[in-house]
């Protein structure tokens, strides 16, 4: 008899990066290896346009309430099931009610996460809400797990001060999915940024960098992001495209080099690097900052490059647009890594194996 497992998380399916690359790709390999697996998931297709818009205070109130009703109902059956799985929050309130009475149940909970959510970062729509989050509910909710995924080494050893049961998942790519296609030839380079509208602040300081690269080589080179809301710059003109489920890679092919600009703070140092694997999943070379997981994901000059500075950015971007046996080579050597390393192939018998154990527990 198949084991049940219940994912509690915000989104509906295909709806969150962060849902569909840390576990819904995996959905179908575990139903294949015994696993039922079910999504109770709280914001609608409806609602999003409220989320994170500013103000819809009454819309946002109608949503927290319904939030709560379903994670009462999730509270309620947890005994039919044998694995609970948690992504970063039951709640998006200071709330540790729903995963402290999960803890409680007879199925053995996985507490996965994929950002240093113990720090406060709200999206601007959310800004006048900040006081109603509590940041710090994360010590307690690791505590409650019988097993951590963290996304990255920094995430981890941040996880161990509150549970012992902790392995390292990383977000990965499936590169049957992601997968590089002929395109057609352009004398035009186009350096990219892929995202939302809550990640845009690190794309602005790359500003000056643009200017400097469009003065050195004019219509050589033209700036494009994929995201839900565009980047307003009185500077230079920088290409904004919807980001469409249906036609993503197809979006990001458009590439020749893609940008992963990040402050060097606490918040960015527990970041997945998620940009840049998709970029080098494409084979389309990428600089990013020397922060976090970017430093053992990238061997500098060999499947990527590494920019601190606006004068090392321009460098290393100059470099690219002028030698495109150089985006070529470095682009085959991204895709070898993101195959390796970061792939769902690479990494789906780790992930089956940990809900095996925690299975196995169960029968003791």
């Amino acid at each position: 008899m198949a084991a049940k497992v219940l994912f509690i998380a915000n989104h509906r399916l295909n709806r969150s990066p962060g849902q569909r690359f840390r576990f819904e790709q995996y959905l179908k390999f575990l139903n294949e290896n015994g696993f039922e697996c079910t999504l109770s998931n709280i914001i609608n297709e409806k609602e999003d346009q409220y989320l994170y818009s500013k103000g819809k205070y009454l819309q946002k109130a109608k949503i927290a309430l319904k939030s709560w009703w379903i994670r009462f109902k999730d509270l309620r059956r947890a005994n039919e099931f044998d694995l609970i799985f948690i992504f970063r929050e039951a709640l998006l309130t200071p709330s540790t009610y729903f995963e402290k009475g999960f803890s409680k149940s007879r199925a053995k909970v996985i507490f996965d996460f994929d950002d240093a959510i113990w720090l406060s970062n709200v999206s601007e729509g959310n800004k006048a809400l900040n006081s109603l989050k509590k940041p710090s509910k994360i010590n307690s909710i690791l505590a409650y797990a019988d097993l951590v995924f963290a996304g990255n080494k920094y995430l981890a050893t941040y996880a161990k001060k509150f549970n012992p049961r902790v392995v390292v998942i990383p977000t990965t790519i499936d590169t049957n999915y992601h997968k590089r296609k002929e395109k057609s030839n352009s004398d035009i380079v186009t350096i990219g940024w892929t995202g939302t509208q809550t990640t845009l602040k690190y794309l602005k300081p790359m500003e000056e960098v643009f200017v400097q690269l469009k003065k050195k080589y004019g219509d050589k080179v033209c700036f494009k992001i994929i995201c839900d809301s565009p980047l307003k710059s009185d500077q230079v003109k920088i290409e904004f495209e919807q980001w469409n489920k249906q036609k993503e890679i197809e979006q990001l092919q458009a590439f020749d080099i893609g940008v992963m600009p990040l402050i060097n703070d606490e918040w960015s140092r527990g970041k997945c690097g998620f940009k840049g694997l998709q970029y080098m999943s494409l084979e389309t070379p990428a600089v990013l900052s020397p922060v976090g997981v970017n430093l053992e994901i990238i061997d500098h000059g060999v499947n990527g490059y590494l920019a601190k500075t606006t004068d090392e950015w321009v460098a290393l971007l100059s470099q690219l647009i002028e030698d495109e046996d150089l985006r070529k080579s470095i682009g085959k050597k991204a895709r070898e890594t993101i195959e390796k390393r970061y792939s769902f192939e690479a990494n789906k018998m780790n992930y089956l194996k940990n809900f095996k154990s925690l299975l196995e527990l169960n029968q003791i």
